[in-house]
């Protein structure tokens, strides 16, 4: 019996070209689509794709197969619109997990549109470190994390990421127009022991490292001893558009956090997930 989502893979393959540009167009890893063409190839009995040189092409089987896998995959995804419609959006749940800021920023104008939309259906929020909720996502706990990194590269976790934006790094203190270099002998305020990492190692790319005097996690703690003339700190955006205390001063590094949605599993998501994602974007967009 042929499999939906391995005719799925070989459709992006004949539509993209290639096997990387099918990969991140279904946001899979490229050796996820080697491997559900390979078993597609031996579920068929037949040679689908063959090398030319650097890329690949199609054989004259893997290309009939083709053709009928892109109306096969029509007709299921537009049967599956119409029963969303009908059926999936009707009720349902959505568990999504998230870092404060994102939940305090990101998901409130998410959340109306959804409810606007589909009434019926139940958000249930949880605020979470994105380690933590990146386990509960593989874990079958919640549908969806909303989570950041620092860096551009792609873990092979078998989470399908989605880009939502970069969300820029301040830094806090009473005066504007600074860096860290003009805070070399400054105290600092500074996240608990596993959420200070990032700001040692820009500073210690700046040749220094941060007295940190005082640890909290709480943006409002942080921001009332900046305030207070206590230290320094470092703020993502995201945090600064919850809460921007009176007295504090927000400069702008040249560093950014990147926030992604986390999905697992194999696509298509249930229609109450795809809702909300498809709120979450034009919420993230707008």
């Amino acid at each position: 019996m042929l499999d939906l989502v391995r005719l799925r893979v070989l459709a992006a393959v004949a539509a993209h070209g290639s096997v990387t540009a099918a990969a991140e167009a279904l946001h899979y890893t490229q050796p996820t689509v080697s491997h559900h063409l390979s078993r597609l190839e031996a579920a068929t009995g037949a040679k689908l794709l063959q090398k030319v040189g650097r890329g690949i092409r199609l054989t004259p089987e893997g290309e009939v197969l083709a053709r009928r896998a892109a109306e096969i995959i029509g007709r299921v995804d537009a049967a599956d619109a119409e029963l969303a419609e009908l059926v999936g959006l009707r009720s349902g749940r959505v568990r999504v997990g998230a870092f404060s800021s994102a939940l305090s920023v990101l998901v409130p104008p998410a959340a109306a549109e959804l409810r606007s939309r589909h009434p019926n259906l139940e958000l249930e929020l949880t605020d979470v470190h994105p380690r933590v909720a990146l386990q509960q996502l593989r874990d079958g706990e919640i549908d969806l994390a909303i989570v950041f990194r620092y860096d551009d590269q792609q873990p092979a976790d078998g989470i399908r990421y989605t880009h939502l934006l970069d969300d820029p790094i301040h830094l806090l203190s009473r005066r504007t127009g600074e860096s860290l270099n003009d805070h070399r002998e400054s105290d600092w305020i500074a996240g608990c022991v596993n959420c200070r990492r990032e700001l040692l190692q820009h500073c210690a790319d700046a040749g220094f490292t941060p007295h940190i005097a005082f640890t909290s996690d709480d943006i409002i703690v942080k921001q009332a001893f900046v305030a207070a003339g206590l230290g320094v700190a470092t703020m993502p955006g995201l945090a600064l558009r919850s809460h921007l205390a009176e007295g504090v001063r927000s400069t702008e590094l040249p560093i950014v956090r990147r926030i992604h949605l986390g999905t697992y599993g194999e696509p298509p998501d249930p229609p109450a997930t795809e809702a909300f994602v498809a709120a979450l974007k034009r919420a993230t967009l707008g």
